[in-house]
């Protein structure tokens, strides 16, 4: 039997694990060897020096000033200092609505855990239903509503409180929704000039015999926008091209190591084995050998890129369109361009940052195919996990394992073992089980087609988010159950297992209680730590840094990581929001890890990670439709529950608590969401006003022109990709025109002009 000393013994294996990894990072930050790890982002933005590069040769090692040892926690008020318009410049808007979720879970938890623990708890202790029954039990299942008896009245304090956290949690959802949109029409309305707010995505271009797709897309354009059409770039197939990039990247980087290395000793010229690893085969000249190579990659490189050029079958029938403004940009962004609503589809083309350039090449058509074999392996990926999940709570409840494996008992029975395998283990075995999921979703997301970093991740928390709900929660709850009331459900009939379940759902708090303190406590601290990445930086740097570009490369500042780091949020914010009501203990550990976790992640947000794109916190629609789905989730458990306890005169009155929750999320929806899918055609015309009034003589054209070039086509470390570059945004002549439609264009086609006086 769980007890609360075995809850307390796993809370301070938690709190000073917690601690170790504060205290190690805060004497670790410090020393000027492992400034690169701590500190990346300000190196990466040229604001940092590093202090390795002067001083006695101790100082440049290890930091000899005790005084910082002492304020070895100051690093926490600092992160807090940074007021939030200052944020979003430094970090961007994404970053800053990223840590109003936790403020969110702050506001949102807080009240309720104060209102819970004055009258929700002194009902549940004061009942005593579960003294003499037969079920396993806990102290903290004695502070749950499974100690209240069958048809009590006390059951009237539960549906008034579960009203009570409802409108209070809608009216900060509410609140805060309409503040993040706030901050995302401010911050598009403010931000510089970009090139997404001038281009479009067009997709599914549909074939023409008669024209190659560049041509075909400016004369569609022409036709149709022919006042704010301003130039193109179609979409080639480049993934081979990019592999070649790639590799002369590693082989230059090798030469220009090489050449460092000899002219530090020009006495004798470095030489490599050109076998596996460089470990076997024949001795060479590691200069000459690294010459011939890049210079071997070099004409590949121009012939990849001359057969890309010249042949039709590397463009696909998809194009980057920019407009001369912003307003053109959203007029056709919005609207269906042509009778057929299967071809010419455009949408918002994400910023240059933002395009995930593999997916780029998948055709259109294989999209629906693509889709529905990950909905399938999902399916399959999500269930057969339950697996796992079982054995997990299998260490969560020893006392019911324990009279199907009796030999084990005098060992699980010592004090320090049980209270450890039960407050700790199975915490880290389901996180351990964990780890590798985010990845796994995240190729999946990739293999579906999607040609945005930002609806990858977005993607792939949605999915990782209903993983956590089926396995995570309900697995928990479900196997939890089988395992804890075992001898019940064999002895008992059938009429009463629904009775067994309800009681034992509110039980599950001392897993979830466990596993918050695992995950989200001790989960933050080594988080803030960065073991893995300073372990593989002193590797690195050690064996394989070989120039400051690689040192750059080695420091791996990371990013917010959205596609597993939400969908753990809302895992609290769905415990919290069902156990508020049925087990209230559980939610000081919620706040706990929502405080902990924001103070963590907005110092890493300003000292070390990296952002790859900006999308204006247009994922928060998102999060809000999760926390929503988790209240309805508590209101239905909560009534289920109630119905167990044959409540037959208050559960009635909770029918219409999940009806106005679905109710107020169509309304937040129809009210807020428009400001995060759509750009206000008055918003646009503002702004290209404003524009045009102080830049009067800009030229967009040559601003817009190579910003969607593939990136292998973007300069590189020589002279010999910059002249790639010069010659790829030189526009290819084409062929004239010999469709009808081409007499229809009002003006001459800015890719063949030259010809276009001519008759067609």
């Amino acid at each position: 039997m769980a007890t609360l000393g075995d809850i307390g013994v796993a809370a301070a294996i938690n709190i000073l694990s917690a601690f170790a990894f504060f205290l190690a990072f805060a004497i670790l930050r410090i020393q000027p060897i492992n400034d690169r790890v701590y500190f990346p982002k300000w190196y990466l933005r040229g604001l940092r020096s590093s202090p390795l590069s002067g001083g006695a040769f101790v100082n440049m090692f290890v930091n000899v000033d005790f005084r910082s040892y002492i304020k070895f926690l100051n690093w926490m008020p600092a992160a807090l200092e940074m007021p939030e318009p200052e944020l979003i410049h430094h970090a961007g808007l994404d970053s800053a609505v990223y840590l109003r979720i936790y403020l969110l879970g702050i506001k949102i938890f807080v009240p309720i855990a104060f209102l819970a623990f004055a009258v929700v708890m002194p009902v549940n202790w004061t009942s005593g239903s579960l003294h003499g029954s037969k079920l396993t039990y806990s102290n903290i299942d004695m502070l749950s509503i499974s100690n209240i008896p069958l048809k009590s009245d006390r059951f009237w304090t539960h549906l008034v409180m579960a009203y009570a956290f409802t409108f209070w949690t809608c009216y900060i959802l509410k609140r805060e929704y309409q503040i993040v949109a706030s901050m995302r029409l401010h911050f598009v309305a403010s931000e510089h000039r970009r090139p997404d707010q001038f281009t479009v995505l067009v997709r599914n271009v549909p074939p023409d015999p008669d024209e190659p797709i560049s041509e075909l897309v400016e004369h569609f354009f022409l036709v149709n926008h022919p006042d704010h059409y301003l130039t193109h770039q179609v979409v080639y197939n480049a993934k081979k091209l990019s592999s070649l990039v790639s590799q002369k990247k590693s082989k230059q980087n090798w030469l220009d190591y090489y050449n460092l290395k000899y002219s530090r000793n020009q006495t004798k010229r470095p030489s490599k084995k050109t076998g596996f690893l460089g470990l076997r085969g024949s001795k060479v000249d590691a200069i000459d050998f690294y010459t011939s190579e890049v210079a071997r990659l070099s004409e590949e490189i121009a012939l990849e890129k001359d057969k890309i050029t010249k042949d039709s079958n590397y463009i696909m029938p998809a194009a980057f369109v920019s407009f001369r403004t912003r307003w053109g940009a959203a007029v056709c962004a919005q609207t269906q361009q042509c009778r057929n609503p299967t071809v010419w589809l455009t949408e918002w083309a994400p910023e240059p940052r933002d395009v995930y350039w593999d997916n780029m090449a998948v055709p259109y058509v294989s999209l629906s195919i693509r889709r529905l074999i990950i909905a399938v392996a999902f399916f399959f990926l999500t269930f057969f996990f339950m697996i796992p999940i079982a054995f997990v709570q299998s260490l969560a409840n020893i006392e019911g394992i324990e009279k199907a494996v009796p030999f084990l008992k005098s060992i699980i029975e010592v004090k320090v073992i049980k209270s450890f395998i039960q407050g700790f283990l199975p915490g880290i075995a389901l996180k351990i089980f964990l780890i590798f999921l985010p990845s796994i979703l995240m190729l999946m997301s990739k293999f579906e087609g999607f040609i945005s970093l930002s609806t990858l991740e977005r993607r792939s928390a949605t999915r990782y988010y209903i993983f956590q709900f089926i396995n995570v929660f309900l697995g928990s709850i479900i196997t939890g159950t089988a395992f804890q009331q075992l001898d019940e459900f064999i002895h008992q009939s059938a009429n009463d297992i629904p009775k067994t379940i309800g009681v034992s759902i509110p039980m599950k708090a001392t897993f979830f209680i466990t596993y918050i303190m695992v995950d989200g406590w001790a989960g933050c601290a080594a988080e803030i730590l960065r073991l893995k990445p300073l372990i593989l930086y002193h590797l690195k740097n050690l064996f394989l840094v070989k120039t400051e570009k690689d040192r750059i490369e080695a420091m791996d500042p990371g990013t917010l990581g959205f596609n597993s780091g939400e969908p753990q949020i809302q895992l609290y914010f769905l415990l919290g929001l069902v156990y508020s009501v049925v087990t209230p203990i559980l939610l000081p550990f919620i706040v706990v890890f929502f405080g902990l976790a924001y103070v963590v992640y907005r110092h890493q947000i300003i000292n070390v990670y990296n952002q790859e794109y900006e999308s204006a916190a247009a994922f928060w629609p998102d999060v809000h439709g999760r926390i929503v789905v988790a209240l309805v989730v508590s209101q239905l458990l909560l009534m289920g529950l109630l119905s167990t306890k044959e409540a037959a005169h208050s559960t009635p009155f909770l029918i219409a608590l999940p009806v106005l929750t679905i109710w107020f999320h169509r309304f937040c929806k129809g009210r807020h969401e428009p400001a995060f899918k759509k750009y206000p055609l008055q918003e646009a015309m503002m702004k290209d006003t404003l524009e045009k009034a102080r830049e009067p003589n800009l030229n967009l054209k040559e601003f817009l022109q190579s910003a969607y070039i593939h990136p292998v086509f973007k300069g590189g470390d020589d002279s010999d990709d910059d002249e790639m570059m010069e010659e790829w945004v030189q526009v290819p002549e084409l062929v004239k025109t010999k469709r009808q439609s081409r007499r229809n264009t009002p003006l001459a086609s800015k890719q063949s002009c030259s010809s276009s006086s001519s008759g067609d």
